[in-house]
């Protein structure tokens, strides 16, 4: 494939194609719209690989490894970590609506407010209980789940077959083997899809854009502003600091990964990048089970910017309609919030879905004043989406780093570009 070296970048080529999309957004929106099924075809493509992909990463990974017991206690620390950066960015997104007060003086009131805009996000909130998805990890069949892509149910049969084939023995040697090929396989199909990523990037993008128009981006631009703030200090301050623990740069980082966060941009879901993100960290230097346990996982369960974005979305609509809430009952808030976020385990584009679940558990805060951010939740949702693969980034270099399964010497060269950023093809 020598002829790509003649070739921009692809982070190059997915930015080319946003601004190309927002571009025809704008100037020409009825046939932007009609864009849509570029990017829900690349959605489909990477998301038609991540089951067999988290599925043989897992496997190979658990089956390699001569005691079992590092992956529960692995499981246990990343899990650990995960409430604690979940907790961190509630409340973040808390300190920052309330100083920020950009709901106040919206004159918006709940009984003038079109309940049909929001009749698709309340009528399911109920079934995303965090009961329902404690349950819903065990699959009803072993086909479902890669049939569904469930990623916690593919994630469940993973280790139970990567941890059968580890107590198996020698005897299960030709299967790891066989399922390694697969991987390999796999990868390449990945690399494949991603020729495709500009022209995705593109078709989202400009139906984004054509569809809501740039006015919405005006449209309670101080919500908006406020929101990409603080996921922008959360990265640098808070994801910054851990990466100073672990012992690199977060802005190299960002660097490394921003082919991954570019097409997430392009796409506003953090889902098209999920196989490359794994790769690209196994390639950094952190040890292959644990980018197979941690990164799966913390996709259902570590999504700072999701939580920032419940916290935010939750006070803003109790400011925009004049309900008022005490301290007790802020921190009840995100008591409900710090739940109900992992009911978004398995549902794409959840954002309005667990934060209706979020008012309605919650019952203080009008449901209705959902309405006011549908229109500009798109847009926010591409902040969520590259807040939470940075934050998952940074976690898998975190458990490796606590396993003991970190080559810091390869992180460090590779982020300081002494290794190229990427395997030579």
């Amino acid at each position: 494939m020598t002829t790509r070296k003649y070739l921009p970048s692809l982070f190059a080529q997915v930015l080319i194609a946003i601004l190309l999309g927002v571009a025809m957004g704008y100037f020409d929106p009825v046939h932007a719209v009609m864009m849509n099924p570029l990017g829900q075809t690349f959605i489909r493509l990477i998301k038609m690989i991540i089951a067999p992909v988290i599925f043989c990463t897992v496997v190979t990974g658990i089956a390699n490894m001569e005691d079992l017991k590092k992956v529960g206690k692995m499981g246990g620390k990343a899990i650990l970590y995960f409430e604690v950066m979940t907790t961190a960015a509630l409340f973040i997104g808390l300190f920052a609506v309330k100083l920020i007060r950009p709901g106040v003086g919206l004159n918006k009131q709940v009984s003038t407010m079109d309940l049909s805009t929001i009749a698709n996000y309340t009528k399911v909130e109920a079934h995303h209980s965090v009961g329902d998805t404690l349950i819903n990890i065990i699959p009803d069949t072993v086909v479902g789940a890669f049939a569904k892509g469930d990623i916690l149910q593919v994630l469940f049969l993973a280790i139970l077959v990567g941890s059968a084939l580890s107590l198996s023995g020698t005897k299960s040697k030709p299967v790891i083997r066989a399922v390694e090929t697969v991987s390999t396989l796999l990868f390449k199909i990945v690399d494949i899809i991603m020729l495709f990523a500009p022209i995705g990037a593109f078709g989202a993008m400009a139906y984004t854009v054509g569809s809501n128009g740039i006015g919405s981006l005006t449209y309670l631009a101080e919500l908006m502003g406020s929101f990409y703030l603080t996921c922008i200090i959360f990265i640098l301050g808070v994801l910054g600091l851990v990466g100073l623990y672990c012992g690199f740069n977060i802005f190299k980082f960002i660097r490394y990964i921003r082919d991954e966060l570019t097409m997430v941009l392009g796409t506003s879901s953090s889902e098209t990048a999920l196989p490359s993100l794994m790769h690209k960290l196994e390639y950094l230097g952190c040890a292959k089970p644990v980018v197979g346990l941690v990164v799966p996982t913390g996709y259902s369960f570590n999504l700072d910017g999701s939580c920032i974005y419940f916290t935010m979305g939750a006070i803003f609509i109790a400011q925009a309609t004049n309900t008022h809430l005490s301290t007790w009952e802020e921190l009840s808030l995100l008591g409900v919030t710090l739940l109900t976020s992992k009911g978004a385990a398995g549902v794409t584009g959840s954002g309005l879905v667990i934060l209706a679940a979020t008012l309605s558990s919650f019952g203080t805060i009008p449901i209705a004043g959902l309405s006011l951010i549908v229109g500009i939740d798109r847009f926010m949702s591409q902040a969520r989406a590259l807040t939470n693969i940075v934050g998952n980034g940074v976690a898998t270099i975190v458990i490796s780093k606590w396993e003991n399964e970190l080559d810091y010497k390869r992180m460090d060269d590779i982020l300081n570009r002494r290794i190229p950023d990427r395997e030579e093809e």
